[in-house]
């Protein structure tokens, strides 16, 4: 099985506090613990939700 590469959005910057989306596709994880837990999501749904604002606090 190919091992996940992490990427971290281009908009976070230096920030440590972000998610980071796995390729391949399929995955998310917290930027902070990368050795924790990972979430499988819909990455399109996903993508969608952060781009309508789902997620602003």
């Amino acid at each position: 099985m190919k091992p996940h590469r992490w990427q971290k959005s281009s908009y976070s910057g230096q920030e440590t506090h972000c998610v980071e989306l796995s390729d391949p596709r399929g995955l998310i994880r917290d930027s902070k613990d990368p050795g924790g837990p990972r979430l499988a999501v819909d990455v399109a749904g996903f993508l969608r939700a952060v781009k309508a604002g789902r997620f602003e606090r």
